[in-house]
């Protein structure tokens, strides 16, 4: 091993530590998520950053700078042993780290987008369709619920009606009005 890291040029070996150093990082950083280590547990600089909700696409954060550098070795060995230069060598290490530091920022860019804060609004309930799980009374005289899908999710909510006799379990209603805190008002459907 010693003979043949002797006889590289200096440009190889420069490559050689960098794809080593970068390699071994990476190695630690992708086990470290396979395990499940939380970010705060490994010291991953990105913890900061990702907290904030609004930064949106990340260029620069430590995975992606070690996502470069891991495929800046790679290639550019390929590259010597392809036979290419020097300056061919160093523009196609360069080229493929910045499309892999791209891929990886879009794809935790998009990753990102997939996450709901699962905060009900619910003003969405407004002209839904569900059904009376326990009875609500007439003329508004007693709160009962309802179980309706808001935002992709069967809720079960409090609701009034205006109706003329109370509404059994069973029946089909219709939100009508929203409340200002947040009751149904529902409307029983023929």
């Amino acid at each position: 091993m010693s003979e043949w890291y002797s006889e590289l040029t200096s440009f190889e070996k420069i490559y050689w530590i960098i794809t080593g150093v970068s390699t071994l990082i990476f190695l630690f950083v992708l086990i470290s998520t396979f395990i499940g280590a939380d970010a705060d547990d490994i010291g991953d600089v990105d913890a900061e950053v990702d907290a904030d909700t609004g930064a949106g696409f990340q260029f620069f954060t430590f995975k992606n700078m070690v996502a470069f550098f891991t495929i800046f070795g790679w290639s550019g060995i390929a590259s010597m042993d392809a036979g290419n230069s020097k300056t061919i060598t160093i523009v196609i290490s360069i080229v493929c780290g910045l499309i892999m530091m791209t891929i990886m920022a879009a794809m935790f860019y998009y990753i990102s987008k997939l996450t709901s804060s699962g905060t009900l609004k619910i003003q969405n309930a407004l002209n839904q369709i569900g059904e009376v799980y326990l009875t609500v009374g007439a003329k508004r005289s007693k709160i009962g619920k309802v179980q309706i899908k808001v935002q992709g999710t069967l809720r079960e909510l409090d609701a009034l009606t205006d109706n003329e006799t109370d509404l059994k379990q069973g029946n089909v209603i219709k939100v009508i009005e929203i409340t200002s805190n947040g009751i149904l008002i529902i409307e029983l459907l023929n």
